[in-house]
């Protein structure tokens, strides 16, 4: 079976193996490539996984001999389902394989706030300690976590993670879901209330037309100035201009973010040089480890399509 793997490079600095997957078949490597450089690269094949390529219409429909699209993520909105229905083309993603993982960067981000980490660290290099009257000095912010709301926005099995977490530090949570009937562990709360009460809120929820911007200038006006938010989702629910400008005037306390509405970061996005502003480029989901699971989780689906058994299909 010809296998080809897209966006290589975006999974591996070549510190991870790749044998489960080359086991199953013959298997051709392609870093990110542009796409008019796709069809060229998958025209031959019959199982191809890609992490954030777009496989739309006009590249599936020239690919006859495809008929698998496996994913390097759980997200599939890069892929055109639909047509691949039409084509009798499985697609499959990797649920839940990096819930741990975002749920600790999560939390990093929230400890990270809570405790002026990176002010702290950036003055005592730059001399702050060194030159303190006391043995103690504490200029920036410093917040226990005991006793404090944690907001939920989805509540799915990462949001249940961060909850976890949340609990072990003592804080309160609350969350809103569009499944309410399944939760049994925290209190459900209106979109209103989770913005109110919230002095850490946390986006958990997939990027659909419901939740893109759902972090807007109404939204914002609602939290508290002493709140932070941490997006660890997708960057589109974010109005991104709104944020910075409520960073700026101090509507709200902060915030931590590992994703953007664009990727890689465009140099004039405004949250650059925002107030309070944490950023990492989307590597939530990327500790060794996790990445180690998602290849054979990955494997997994493409052995299961090939006994005729598909595990994972988006779109049956």
């Amino acid at each position: 079976m010809k296998i080809v793997i897209l966006d290589r490079n975006t999974v591996t600095n070549e510190d991870i193996s790749f044998a489960e997957i080359e086991s199953l078949g013959d298997v051709r490597y392609f870093d990110v490539l542009p796409k008019e450089k796709l069809v060229s690269a998958i025209d031959d094949a019959e199982v191809v996984v890609c992490n954030k390529a777009q496989l739309d219409r006009s590249i599936i429909e020239k690919c006859p001999k495809l008929k698998f699209i496996g994913l390097f993520a759980t997200g599939y909105n890069n892929i055109d389902t639909a047509c691949a229905k039409e084509k009798g083309i499985v697609v499959c993603n990797v649920p839940g394989y990096s819930t741990e993982a975002v749920a600790q960067l999560t939390f990093s981000m929230i400890l990270a706030l809570s405790g002026s980490f990176c002010e702290y660290t950036t003055s005592t290099r730059n001399g702050g300690w060194i030159k303190s009257d006391t043995f103690s000095y504490f200029p920036f912010p410093l917040r226990e976590l005991k006793d404090k709301t944690l907001g939920i926005f989805g509540y799915g099995s990462i949001g249940r993670e961060v909850a976890k977490i949340g609990r072990a530090f003592g804080m309160k949570i609350i969350t809103y879901t569009r499944t309410p009937s399944k939760v049994s562990d925290a209190e459900v709360v209106s979109l209103e209330e989770l913005f109110r009460r919230s002095d850490y809120l946390s986006l958990h929820a997939p990027l659909t037309p419901e939740t893109t911007k759902i972090i807007n200038p109404e939204t914002l006006s609602l939290m508290k100035k002493s709140a932070y938010l941490i997006n660890t989702s997708r960057g589109g629910a974010i109005d991104e201009d709104a944020l910075a400008k409520a960073l700026s005037e101090g509507i709200i306390a902060g915030a931590g973010l590992d994703v953007l509405t664009v990727e890689p970061m465009l140099p004039d996005n405004p949250l650059r040089t925002a107030k309070n502003c944490l950023i990492t480029p989307h590597i939530a989901w990327a500790p060794i480890e996790t990445r180690v699971r998602l290849i054979t989780m990955v494997a997994e689906n493409i052995k299961a399509f090939i006994e005729d058994n598909p595990i994972n299909v988006v779109n049956r």
